[in-house]
């Protein structure tokens, strides 16, 4: 993948200290998959709580980008999903631009916080409404925030959104059957940027492109991004195209954050063992010929977690601790980490 992006690391002094536009702290969710009461009673099973989401914490500074990555099922769109207020945490909280967004959610202010916020979804086939046309699924959210309610300014809107992810004023006719799917997907990030948000959650908004239209996705949304100074949270599985896009990258298992780093030193020297699992997966250009390095193990039951470390089934480094006592994430070398066998430099 040949991708023309640059990195938006680069702030000045001033920004680097102010406050983040977006602070995650301690973030939970649980779910109760519980069998219906009577069966529980009848067969005498006790209620089952799958905890998608077990405390994570993190900042993001406006303007950058912060991509959560793991194995499907570890909680990253759980935490999209709280972020954006689709769920309500079970535990933590969410604080964007020093105001608390769970608790203004609930407000009628709610909705000017609403508009600061967006989400592009996975499935840009699943995403659109089929019965509408362009123009009127990227006026939805005009209309419902009452940005524009005149008709002319209304289509000009409409017109202006389309032409800055590429597409032709000509398209707001159509329905999104007509699309391919990358047209698909810039559609739905001109919906999400009809409100004019200053924070977009990104759902792994390329995975189901083919691998040359993720390109183009992803230069359009880095290009939006030094335009209107977006910040980002970025969710992927993909670590190839992490590395292009992201400004931090927080490596996610089973529900928690066990490393969170800026990107260079994430890839160029990863420190927990389930960082360096996913990373020997990824082909290599030079390394033409050379049997990759599955992912190996499989992610335990998350209704039936192990004891002590989630990750020490898998883990080379696993000791008695490991096993026993739940690593808490914290700062080493610059870097946040939850792990015994780095804390205690045995890697």
């Amino acid at each position: 993948m040949s991708l023309d992006m640059t990195d938006s690391t680069a702030t000045t002094s001033s920004s680097a200290t102010a406050a983040p536009l977006v602070r995650a702290t301690d973030l939970a969710k649980t779910f109760d998959v519980s069998a219906p009461w009577l069966n529980r009673v009848i067969e005498r099973q006790p209620r089952q709580l799958l905890r998608a989401v077990d405390g994570v914490s993190f900042d993001i500074p406006r303007g950058q980008t912060l991509a959560l990555v793991g194995e499907s099922g570890c909680g990253k769109s759980t935490v999209a999903r709280l972020l954006v207020g689709l769920y309500n945490p079970t535990r933590g909280g969410f604080v964007f631009d020093g105001q608390d967004a769970h608790a203004a959610f609930k407000t009628p202010e709610g909705r000017k916080l609403r508009r600061r916020i967006q989400m592009i979804f996975q499935d840009p086939y699943a995403s659109l409404n089929p019965r509408w046309r362009v123009e009127d699924i990227i006026a939805e959210p005009l209309r419902e925030h009452e940005i524009e309610k005149e008709p002319a300014a209304l289509r000009a809107r409409v017109d202006e959104l389309l032409k800055s992810v590429g597409l032709s004023p000509l398209d707001r006719v159509k329905y999104p059957h007509q699309f391919s799917g990358g047209q698909r997907q810039r559609i739905s990030i001109a919906r999400a940027l009809a409100t004019q948000p200053e924070f977009l959650v990104c759902d792994e908004p390329t995975s189901a492109l083919d691998v040359s239209v993720q390109a183009q996705v992803l230069n359009i949304m880095k290009d939006l991004q030094r335009e209107r100074g977006l910040t980002y949270l970025f969710i992927s599985h993909n670590l190839a195209v992490v590395r292009h896009v992201s400004d931090q990258v927080g490596v996610m298992y089973l529900g928690r954050l066990v490393e969170l780093a800026p990107k260079h030193t994430l890839f160029e020297r990863p420190r927990h063992p389930y960082t360096r699992m996913l990373l020997d997966a990824i082909p290599k250009m030079h390394d033409t010929g050379k049997a990759r390095t599955p992912v190996s193990g499989e992610v335990p039951n998350p209704l039936n977690p192990p004891s002590g470390c989630a990750f020490n089934p898998r883990c080379p480094h696993a000791n008695d601790r490991c096993r026993n006592e739940r690593p808490q994430l914290l700062e080493l070398d610059g870097i946040r980490i939850a792990c015994h066998a780095v804390e205690e430099k045995r890697i």
